[in-house]
């Protein structure tokens, strides 16, 4: 039964947290280096990935392997080996485009930069758009095997990918398919004697003050420029780019950082390319998180066989966002497991598990709620409607716990602005805080 009593106030305070977390996060790359930052100042030390570690109970780490993924730990002051870990996992890539090789086009007097899509992407939504470009860039170096890798955020809004005029399209309300690889494009500027056939290199170089001939690769996607909003009465709702799944992130950094439990560990991961399967060295498709956390318990001197033992000990919450319900587009919902927002947090189930379904964890995530009177629902998509995943279950695959997925309701997901329910960010908070605590 959906728990809709305990219906929860707004937070303001945790909404100003995370609308300073997506003007930072904006590449996989910059929401690590944002959350690592928050870490650090509540007291983290920073672990280099590839060498021996010396953990002490009591003390706090993070870790962030390939750069947009991070790992972060507090042993417990009494913390034992049967203990096992209490695991919060979130990502911190989104769905847009990436920027290709080569990407000038010029035609007409106009110049496009050449993108591909990441992620399921509603491409609408991207037109007429402020948009800018963050990422990774590498540059090279004395030694071939260690390239200078460099974080970019232009900033400005350069780019934007234009509509057409309804004018031109007369049934665009009946619906327009939109080709990424001609009709997606942004735009970035006019054809002039100041161009050239490398002016997206210009352009970083001098962002980086480098020479161009220097930028080797990159890894760039446009993102939407635009800062988040309240809207509604009583600012109800908060607007905003990246809801997905940059929510999920700040309240793991909240409640990790807030919570101080004397027994066990508590863990974050932050993966990568959520959106796109996940099924790479830094994604939850990977052997890598299993990895350090048996490095952790080595390196305080537990054997891998008390590793294997805690592991029945463990619990993992996926924290992703859910579908909020939508009054104009009902049908598209289960008839009575309907999701509001404003009324709590989400627990997703599914029975093809492309969310992580657990009774067990399900029924923990309950007992916490009702004992500390935290609003929550439950989601599940309409039968016959296919709906999306997340990265529980995949990482519940290589790491077999107990697993819940959770996550805050929300309208227009994979849209370049996406809309939530201003409480229930406190919500999804104030659980975690009592999952870690």
């Amino acid at each position: 039964m959906n728990a809709k009593k305990n219906k929860p106030e707004p937070a303001t305070s945790g909404i100003d947290r995370l609308a300073a977390l997506i003007q930072e996060s904006t590449s996989p790359y910059h929401t690590v280096r944002a959350a690592k930052k928050r870490l650090i100042e509540a007291g983290f030390e920073v672990l280099t990935d590839g060498v021996p570690w010396t953990l002490s109970p009591g003390k706090k780490y993070v870790v962030s392997p390939y750069g947009s993924c991070l790992i972060a730990f507090a042993v417990g002051a009494d913390a034992r080996a049967q203990d096992g870990f209490r695991i919060g996992a979130a990502h911190g890539d989104f769905p847009g485009f990436r920027i290709k090789p080569r990407p000038q086009m010029e035609k007409d007097g106009y110049i496009r930069l050449n993108a591909e899509g990441y992620g399921g992407v509603n491409h609408m939504s991207w037109l007429d758009r402020p948009l800018s470009l963050a990422g990774k860039v590498v540059l090279r170096s004395e030694d071939p095997f260690a390239p200078n890798v460099q974080l970019a955020d232009l900033r400005k809004p350069l780019l934007t990918i234009p509509n057409v005029a309804v004018h031109l399209q007369r049934d665009m309300n009946k619906g327009l398919e939109l080709k990424k690889q001609t009709q997606m494009l942004p735009l970035i500027g006019l054809s002039g004697e100041e161009t050239s056939a490398d002016l997206l290199l210009r352009i970083l170089a001098e962002h980086l003050s480098c020479d161009p001939i220097d930028i080797l690769d990159y890894e760039l996607n446009l993102y939407n420029a635009e800062s988040g909003s309240p809207v509604g009465m009583n600012d109800a709702f908060y607007q905003s780019p990246r809801l997905d799944d940059l929510t999920s992130v700040q309240a793991l950094l909240d409640s990790l950082t807030a919570a101080d439990r004397l027994h066990g560990i508590n863990v974050l991961v932050i993966f990568d390319h959520e959106e796109v399967g996940s099924r790479t060295k830094q994604g939850a498709d990977s052997t890598l998180f299993t990895l350090v956390l048996q490095k952790i318990y080595r390196s305080l001197g537990w054997s891998d066989g008390e590793y294997s033992d805690a592991l029945s000990a463990s619990l993992m919450m996926s924290v992703d966002v859910a579908h909020a319900l939508h009054p104009a587009y009902e049908n598209h919902y289960d008839p009575v497991n309907k999701n509001i927002m404003g009324n709590g947090f989400s627990i997703k189930q599914a029975c093809s598990q492309s969310y992580a379904t657990d009774s067990e964890a399900i029924a923990i995530v309950q007992q916490i709620c009702d004992a500390k009177k935290i609003p929550y629902q439950k989601f599940v998509n309409h039968s016959d409607e296919r709906g999306g995943g997340t990265l529980g279950s995949i990482a519940a695959a290589l790491l077999p716990v107990r697993c819940a997925d959770i996550g805050v309701p929300i309208l227009a997901m994979h849209s370049a602005r996406e809309t939530m329910g201003t409480a229930d960010q406190k919500a999804l908070t104030d659980y975690l805080t009592a999952f870690y605590s």
